[in-house]
């Protein structure tokens, strides 16, 4: 088993914009935009009613400042609502960035009806590189379930394609079970986070160990959290001072709900799984890894 990679987990508290035009020496591998969606959320250090003339002028300076900052080859995931797809590729293609995959992030939750329109159940994520060779693009191969109108397992699982609909949401409800950030009378630290399982496949994806990964708006930090346990450098910057505190003290601490292992089985017939995805046990140390069935289970010390 290959030792641990030494990296770098840093959060910043401040604007991303400000970051960025900064004096920094950081090269970007990967970066996962995912910023506030201009719905009139409550944020206590953003304007998230903004002109949409605005907003997207705010995009095009950030995607420029990232673009500026990315290696050769290195990738961008901007995820947005389904309704701003034209938008996001507007505006990555006039920073310099090429376009990839329109990646449809299926949710598992009922659609959102509409009176006049096909109801609402996916949202938008857009892979772009610098330049139009992706300096790393792993392969990775998933098993989904059977379909109805299929017979027999796949002997060696299926490529990802650019549809993702195995992936649950952290819905307001049940099925968010205890991943979410919340305040001690229950409410969400921040209103819109992203699964742990998203941000695996796209720093699987796109990144290999030891490469950097940043978040321009760090939320409640899922993709340093990601990073960190797939041996990757990050680096998030993020507004409100009182998420980063909540960031730091996940970062210091990994939580059983944060804990990727659990994904790991999920990707178990990519070829080069152990070199994009490195073993870990929290405590204890591997002494065996047996394979049975397909999927991975560890005996440890």
């Amino acid at each position: 088993m290959k030792a641990a990679y030494s990296m770098r987990c840093d959060i910043i508290t401040g604007d991303c914009e400000q970051f960025l035009k900064g004096t920094i020496s950081e090269r970007f591998d990967l970066t996962f935009l995912d910023p506030p969606f201009n719905q009139n959320k409550e944020y206590s250090m953003h304007n998230d009613d903004m002109l949409e003339l605005e907003y997207w002028k705010w995009m095009n300076r950030v995607c420029n400042l990232i673009f500026k900052h990315t290696s050769e080859g290195g990738a961008i995931y901007f995820m947005q609502r389904e309704k701003n797809a034209e938008f996001v590729l507007q505006t990555l293609r006039q920073t310099g960035w090429t376009f990839q995959n329109l990646v449809i992030w299926k949710k598992k939750t009922s659609a959102i009806p509409s009176p006049k329109r096909f109801g609402k159940h996916h949202q938008i994520i857009a892979f772009a590189t610098k330049g139009k060779t992706p300096r790393v693009f792993n392969k990775l191969r998933i098993d989904p379930p059977l379909l109805t109108t299929e017979k027999h397992r796949r002997p060696n699982g299926m490529y990802v394609t650019d549809v993702w609909d195995d992936i649950r949401e952290l819905t307001s409800g049940y099925f968010a079970g205890d991943e979410p950030l919340r305040f001690e009378n229950g409410e969400r630290v921040h209103k819109q986070q992203s699964p742990v399982k998203l941000l695996a496949r796209i720093i699987l994806s796109s990144s290999n160990v030891g490469d950097m990964v940043f978040d321009p708006f760090a939320g409640t930090g899922t993709t340093l959290v990601v990073a960190k346990q797939l041996q990757r450098n990050s680096l998030g910057t993020e507004l409100d001072s009182g998420n980063t505190s909540f960031i730091e003290d996940r970062l210091s601490r990994i939580r059983d709900s944060d804990n990727i292992q659990k994904c790991r089985n999920g990707y178990i017939f990519t070829e080069n799984l152990d070199d994009i995805f490195p073993l870990q046990v929290r405590t204890g140390k591997i002494r065996q890894i047996q394979i049975q069935n397909g999927l991975e289970s560890y005996i440890t010390a």
